[in-house]
């Protein structure tokens, strides 16, 4: 979601406030009066809703106004009772009045189908930057009767996810957004919604987790080769530098050992599956190094760690990784992969 940009912004040529779309600004849409108060409402409606992973809705979070097709029955109903007061039209009051009744009923029950509903955050799973992070949510309903036409959704999003929530049961819906930048920012505002059961009055709330998602950096599509190993602090002294992935040294394959690290050639000659023991006579160390990338962009920098980091963890190799003011001791797993990749994320 985007955050509502400022009402105001310093001039490109002398620095005094403007408003944005200004004539002489670039890249800015026409200001529109309506829409800046619209921003500045919803900025300060947001601002009084607490941070929380679990709501609970009753009738101090839960809203409701007419439907563009309620304000319709309500100038037909109008007309109908206008009508009938001046030709004196007993099925005329009739029709009208038995409207009338249902709309409120309508209303009561719509009502109803939010309130008394309790909302849990799953929480969300890591993603990369441009990729969509899924946020599950949990609905438990208490009462008796079954919740209809429920859709959940980021504020302001046109994606809806919709679901039934059955008597004394549980659901469990999955709200799709896409973070805008890497690191760790909170899930974004989230709202739910019912026109059940006639659709003449939306019935809605708002909710502000505060749960976070971390978001890695975008890993390169076509990375170069992983960069040459360090010789180990105290190794052997006729250890060579290698390229990505070479070790002196072979093994018989064992179920599980990375494909990458079966010595094809000899497959080939021998007919045999050898494997490349990386892990007892590797003389060397692989250091992913910020300042050894081969760029200078800030952000492929750290988008090309992010693809190293990922190929030497497919392949199985112990990789450290040294970032400004940080430095990772080699290692692998999946816990070591994390570590690396969070230390992207917020680098």
């Amino acid at each position: 979601m985007n955050p509502p940009r400022s009402a105001f912004g310093p001039s490109p040529a002398r620095g005094r406030p403007q408003w944005p779309g200004k004539a002489g600004s670039t890249g800015a849409h026409a200001w529109n009066p309506v829409v800046w108060v619209k921003v500045r409402f919803r900025q300060w409606f947001e601002s009084r809703i607490p941070l929380r992973d679990t709501t609970t809705l009753n009738q101090r979070n839960v809203y409701i106004l007419p439907t563009r097709p309620g304000f319709m029955l309500g100038a037909t109903l109008a007309v109908l009772l206008i009508s009938s007061i001046n030709y004196q039209l007993n099925l005329g009051y009739l029709l009208t009045f038995l409207l009338a009744g249902s709309a409120v009923v309508g209303m009561h029950v719509c009502h109803g189908t939010l309130r008394g509903m309790t909302m849990n955050l799953i929480a969300p799973d890591a993603c990369f930057a441009g990729a969509s992070a899924t946020i599950g949510i949990h609905i438990h309903c208490n009462r008796r009767s079954t919740r209809y036409g429920i859709g959940l959704s980021v504020l302001e999003s046109v994606h809806w996810v919709w679901t039934d929530v059955p008597a004394q049961g549980s659901a469990t819906v999955h709200v799709a957004f896409k973070p805008e930048r890497r690191g760790q920012p909170v899930v974004p505002t989230l709202t739910a919604e019912t026109r059940f059961p006639l659709g003449t009055f939306r019935v809605w709330t708002v909710w502000r987790p505060a749960a976070r998602v971390w978001v890695y950096p975008a890993p390169e599509a076509f990375p170069p080769p992983l960069p040459p190993g360090e010789p180990r602090a105290g190794g052997a002294a006729s250890a060579q530098r290698q390229s990505s992935g070479e070790f002196e040294g072979v093994r018989a394959y064992q179920r599980g050992d990375p494909l990458k690290l079966v010595v094809w050639k000899k497959v080939a000659k021998a007919d045999e599956l050898v494997s490349r023991d990386a892990q007892q006579v590797q003389r060397m160390e692989l250091w992913l190094d910020h300042a050894h990338t081969g760029t200078s962009s800030p952000e492929l920098k750290l988008s090309r760690l992010c693809a190293w980091v990922l190929q030497a963890e497919k392949m199985g190799m112990d990789y450290g990784l040294r970032l400004p003011g940080q430095e990772i001791r080699p290692g692998r797993g999946e816990a070591h992969k994390r570590h690396c990749l969070e230390a992207l994320a917020l680098a």
